[in-house]
């Protein structure tokens, strides 16, 4: 009998006994780069982990689920019963095609979070998927045909408020009691220079804040990280406004609850999953009008909604938060309440369960 591969740190998930027999769900991960899509993919994984008997194939792979090599995938051919393949990207969509019709006994599933019309090869694959899922109303519409919308949730026992936000301020090392962040890969879809323009100009009249903002500086976007730094360096904030690279996840969990504010500056997202996770920490948010942002945000309530790539409209939604910090802790404790009812990882989780209890 195949016996699935686990690691010594999931044992206490009781996932041991997965064996070809009774595999019903393969999370595919073929991709290096860890992403935003990569994201959202470990995040629900370990839920669904509890509801089936599934496994994880590819690198970076969560705690909580079995990692499948290819060695196991290999003898799963021609197995009686179905099980599904749960595909993010257009490999892993061609992948679960051709071992399907090699005769492997696949039910796919597609999840997509693009808000764009799609490339040809993508209407193709996504037309011989068994199920659909749109992370908004917004990308089911470019999928052109039937799409069950579930948002992304996100685990808010992991990203939950700090017990004092003020200590783990502390912690960061940067000067000053208040901290406003912008997370993600630092690049023009991101609006990274947005926020940078934006802090400028706030940074030198609230001397209690700083920023920080937290992702890679890819090779393909070095001149743009070195445009940023100058700007950074010319405003003489070297001190108060931090680029940390690429962090593992414990790391940018920390990072999020060091946070009062956080900016969510992308021109165009497809869902956006920091506006989410900074609203679970309970940090205020302000964010332009992209990715998921206007499902999410009730706007002056939960958040601040403003138009994508405009600087001013960015300063002018942050001043009062930082004038009063009392306000964005209050805006925060309203995010995180929101996230608690309509964003958290298990109501994500089960509602995809039920799109795969229905194929199989």
């Amino acid at each position: 009998m195949l016996r699935i591969a686990v690691r010594e740190t999931e044992r206490d998930v009781g996932i041991e006994n997965i064996s070809a027999d009774n595999l019903q769900l393969i999370v595919p991960n073929l991709h290096r780069r860890y992403s935003g899509v990569t994201a959202t993919n470990r995040m629900v994984a370990p839920k669904l982990a509890t509801c089936f008997h599934a496994v994880w194939f590819g690198p970076n792979a969560p705690n909580g689920i079995a990692r499948m090599r290819l060695s196991h995938l290999l003898k799963l051919w021609r197995r009686g019963t179905l099980l599904i393949w749960h595909a993010r990207r257009n490999n892993e969509m061609i992948a679960g095609l051709v071992l399907q019709s090699l005769g492997w006994p696949l039910r796919l599933v597609f999840t997509s979070a693009a808000q764009r019309h799609h490339s040809w090869i993508t209407r193709w694959l996504v037309r011989r998927m068994d199920a659909i899922i749109a992370t908004n109303d917004i990308s089911a519409s470019f999928l052109k045909r039937d799409a069950s919308v579930i948002p992304h949730g996100v685990d808010t026992e992991y990203y939950s408020p700090p017990r004092d936000r003020a200590a783990a301020f502390a912690q960061s090392g940067l000067p000053g009691r208040y901290a406003i962040g912008c997370f993600g890969r630092v690049r023009p879809q991101k609006g990274s220079d947005v926020f940078v323009q934006a802090m400028c100009r706030l940074l030198p009249r609230f001397p209690d804040f700083s920023a920080v903002m937290v992702g890679a500086i890819t090779p393909e976007q070095s001149a743009f990280g070195s445009d940023l730094h100058r700007r950074i360096e010319a405003a003489g904030l070297q001190s108060r406004l931090i680029i940390t690279g690429e962090l593992p996840v414990e790391d940018v969990q920390r990072w999020y609850q060091r946070l009062t504010i956080y900016a969510f500056t992308s021109r165009n997202e497809g869902f956006g999953l920091t506006l989410i996770e900074a609203m679970a920490v309970g940090a205020a948010l302000v964010a332009s009008r992209a990715g998921a942002a206007e499902l999410v945000v009730e706007d002056g309530v939960t958040g601040v909604l403003l138009p994508p790539g405009d600087v001013d409209a960015l300063v002018a939604a942050l001043e009062p938060l930082m004038r009063d910090p009392q306000l964005a802790a209050d805006m925060g404790a309203r995010g995180r309440a929101r996230v608690l009812e309509k964003f958290s990882i298990d109501v994500e989780a089960n509602r995809i369960a039920e799109i795969y209890r229905a194929l199989v």
